[in-house]
């Protein structure tokens, strides 16, 4: 099941907000709230906001459990944006843009937690799986042997 909650009119640009959302993206929630306690961004504070608000959602609304819970999409879209002057030169003008974002943090339980020693026992595992090919005549190990043959017949030409 999928949990939402969103943040809108914080006041920071979206290109500042995204670099933290891209840290948490497809993280399990409790190492999600670990990096954005230490980031020391101004935006790692609001997503921080949003994310306890989102797993505040997913137990009091969707009746989840937070540690099977996994950040599913982390997205930053474009709030409006507040134009102000600054004065500049010879009585002329500049505009300053004061943007501002919409943060929404998606959970869900849906998708399996992978720890690093599942994925290195996966990749073992793979590993083990194509050597076993190999020494049993596997298409690598024809290819192998017809290379020499046509190697031969570049010499005689």
């Amino acid at each position: 099941m999928e949990v939402q909650a969103t943040y809108k009119y914080a006041k920071i640009s979206p290109f500042k907000a995204r670099e933290v959302t891209r840290e948490i993206q497809g993280l399990p929630v409790s190492a999600a709230l670990d990096v954005v306690a230490y980031s020391p961004k101004k935006a790692a504070a609001l997503v921080n906001k949003t994310l306890k608000s989102a797993v505040a959602n997913a137990e009091n609304n969707a009746n989840l459990k937070v540690d099977g819970l996994v950040v599913k999409e982390a997205i930053v879209g474009e709030g409006p944006t507040m134009k102000r002057m600054m004065a500049r030169a010879r009585g002329s003008g500049s505009r300053i843009l004061k943007r501002s974002s919409h943060i929404r943090i998606v959970l869900t339980d849906e998708i399996k937690i992978e720890t690093r020693e599942q994925r290195k026992a996966a990749q073992k595992g793979a590993k083990k799986k194509a050597a076993a090919d190999r020494k049993t005549g596997g298409e690598a190990a024809k290819t192998n042997a017809e290379k020499p043959a046509k190697r031969r017949k570049k010499e005689k030409k």
